[in-house]
């Protein structure tokens, strides 16, 4: 790859999602955008090489695309009234248009994007096409459907959008607290698909944590105020922060007691901690802190030793009370065990049987405390028992192996 082309990819993944928001308000043509985009993206590509990279490589783009949203307008006769209203707009783009408007157009897109009306799957489609800027066959391989049934996901999106004159806005402030949520949600939702794929050969998708991770430094760039935009940002960070010692060398995973701290990114774990400590300062607790603040508990040990599970698991009990789920509950019973011993901790997943039927964590957990008692016969019916639930390759091959140690 040349220096221009990593230059050009280099704006297309920090550009996209700035360039393509822009448009919209514009045109209010959501394909418009996209086509136009692409368009600028490809002069780039032609034109870089010969007169150089510019200095702001986003305003080059938006002012380009914008251009040629004007020419694909020219050509439709049945758009007179929008072409006058789009020419009548400033022909450039400031170089300093990293800010006002330009902002704005990125936070209305992501409301857009993830208005409670649209379904979820349409969400998260939505808001990696246009944000993000994956590609549709990008976007069916990351969520393992097919190229036809994921298209159809992003035209259904739009065309509720159009359908249901859902405003391309950010909400007024009596309804952010309510459209908010559903934005972290998406975010959330595509980080931890990435974190652990829920089925496929690899157990980590680092191409799905990174954009979730670059959506949410955005959202806190333009909502630095909101408390919890800027724990979820903290917890993404923190997690992220461990990916080079997560899995082994056959990309299997590794137990957080066991991984190599040296090889956990510091920087990230800087940079989380320190966007959490400006969440807490505002005192508006939410789950995405009390989650970044475990995380914070687990950064800060130099060694699994060090570990404060006393505090964990208080926070895991903190998390129960805002996010009362059982999952959420069996993670506080792992804190637990580790804070006071497994016996303690499998009382607490023993309760949660009938709650958590089928799901493939809970006699992944029982099986663990149960190894860890000493208990090998009961835990090895568990471990086949999460080994028939757990389509991911990698978990797999982990719960044989730990399968094999108790038999």
């Amino acid at each position: 790859m040349t220096d221009v082309d990593a230059a050009v990819a280099e704006a297309f993944r920090g550009e996209w999602g700035r360039v393509v928001a822009t448009l919209i308000r514009m045109t209010g043509d959501w394909d418009l955008a996209e086509e136009s985009a692409q368009d600028a993206v490809a002069q780039a590509l032609a034109r870089w090489p010969r007169d150089g990279v510019p200095r702001n490589p986003g305003a080059w783009l938006t002012t380009t695309a914008r251009n040629a949203a004007l020419n694909r307008l020219k050509r439709r006769a049945t758009e007179a009234a929008k072409l006058r209203e789009v020419a009548a707009m400033p022909a450039d783009v400031p170089e300093d248009a990293e800010d006002g408007a330009v902002q704005d157009d990125r936070l209305r897109l992501i409301f857009t994007c993830c208005h409670p009306a649209l379904p979820l799957e349409g969400r998260v489609a939505l808001t990696l096409r246009t944000l993000a800027g994956l590609t549709t066959a990008e976007i069916a391989r990351a969520f393992l459907v097919p190229e036809p049934t994921m298209a159809q996901r992003l035209v259904r999106a739009k065309r509720k959008i159009r359908e249901a004159g859902i405003p391309y806005r950010v909400p007024p402030d009596h309804l952010l607290p309510d459209r908010t949520p559903s934005v972290l949600g998406v975010v959330y939702l595509l980080f931890n698909e990435g974190y652990s794929a829920a089925v496929g050969p690899d157990l980590v998708r680092h191409d799905l944590c990174e954009e979730a991770i670059r959506l949410a430094r955005t959202l806190a760039a333009l909502m630095p105020d909101d408390a919890e935009v800027l724990g979820l940002t903290a917890l993404l960070l923190l997690q992220h922060s461990r990916r080079a010692a997560r899995l082994d060398e056959a990309g299997d995973p590794v137990t957080l007691e066991d991984q190599d701290r040296g090889r956990w990114d510091r920087s990230e774990i800087d940079e989380g901690i320190a966007l959490l400590d400006a969440a807490l300062r505002r005192r508006e607790p939410g789950a995405y802190q009390v989650q970044a603040a475990i995380a914070a508990c687990h950064a800060r040990a130099e060694h699994a030793t060090d570990t404060d599970w006393p505090q964990i698991a208080a926070l895991y009990g903190r998390l129960a009370e805002l996010v009362p789920s059982p999952v959420v509950r069996l993670n506080r019973a792992v804190a637990v065990a580790m804070a006071d011993g497994p016996a303690a901790g499998l009382a607490l997943v023993d309760a949660l049987g009938e709650e958590l039927a089928g799901y493939r964590m809970l006699p992944a957990t029982r099986a663990d405390l149960l190894r860890r008692l000493g208990r090998n016969a009961e835990a090895a019916e568990e471990y086949r028992e999460a080994l028939e639930m757990t389509e991911s390759d990698a978990e797999r091959r982990f719960l044989a192996r730990r399968l094999a140690e108790v038999c």
